[in-house]
């Protein structure tokens, strides 16, 4: 599925970055493998889906627990993974950037790719399975369980899994996402603490997301053009379709999460 994936390419140190031993990795393999195991992404969606339906039933009669010292672990845990994936993720990118053509090279090309961008991205993709952890807290603390936060969850699993299929490590922009869950998993983190952050704090967060979200929907529109042009793109249109929806989808969630959280609640205390 990925012709275009040539490990030779692949670089463990370059003029931007260099890879550490362990970040060195047969990555053809890892890449057979997820092609290999796509019915296992399925079942992880089914798996959560049956948890959320069956955990709130659980807990319907049942009083919430709290569990702050496991959400705190929880999500610095998941903070720092997010900064330590930015933080190796990025360099590739920006080197690119830099270069003239530098936003084709960085989503259409294999240019320049290092080991360090690659093993990240890798884990970057298992990441959004382990993420689903995040609802199991919101059910066992019998919280709102709204439709963007498990859409979003199901989204990510499967449009990760499946563009890690065509791109190996489902590219190099993994590390914006990462780039925002560093501060959103820290802020979770703080409020598990009982920090009280105020709230402009949290509508610049969801608002940092909504930016994100714009700039999927720009950066899709732009592969479908070099797509329809005929320049070459390791991407296809397959995951453009794929991209254009979920961007698109999460961007309209987004933008109405944020109306009614953030502006009919602020008219509403103004009333």
């Amino acid at each position: 599925m990925c012709d275009e994936f040539d490990i030779t390419k692949v670089k463990i140190k370059s003029e931007y970055v260099e890879a550490f031993d362990f970040e060195v990795f047969d990555a053809l393999r890892v890449h057979g493998l997820v092609v290999k195991y796509r019915p296992v992404m399925f079942c992880v969606v089914g798996l959560y889906l049956l948890g959320i339906h069956f955990g709130q039933k659980w807990m319907r009669n049942r009083p919430a627990f709290q569990l702050n010292g496991l959400l705190f672990f929880w999500n610095i845990s998941l903070a720092l993974f997010s900064i330590m994936a930015t933080v190796r993720g990025y360099p590739e990118t920006f080197h690119l950037l830099s270069q003239p053509r530098g936003f084709y090279k960085a989503v259409c090309s294999q240019d320049s790719t290092n080991y360090a961008t690659v093993f990240w991205g890798w884990l970057y993709m298992l990441s959004k399975i382990v993420e689903l952890g995040d609802t199991a807290f919101i059910i066992l603390r019998k919280q709102k369980l709204i439709v963007l936060h498990w859409f979003h969850h199901i989204c990510m699993v499967i449009g990760c899994w499946i563009a890690a299929e065509y791109v190996p490590a489902a590219g190099r922009m993994y590390f914006v996402n990462c780039f925002v869950h560093s501060f959103m998993y820290s802020y979770y983190a703080l409020k598990a603490l009982k920090f009280q952050i105020p709230k402009r704090v949290s509508m610049a967060l969801t608002m940092l997301q909504i930016v994100q979200m714009i700039l999927g929907v720009l950066g899709v529109f732009f592969t479908a053009g070099m797509l329809y042009l005929g320049v070459p793109c390791r991407l296809n249109m397959h995951l453009v379709y794929m991209g254009a929806t979920m961007a698109s989808a999460f961007l309209a969630l987004f933008i109405n999460f944020f109306a009614r959280t953030y502006l009919q609640s602020g008219k509403r205390k103004i009333h």
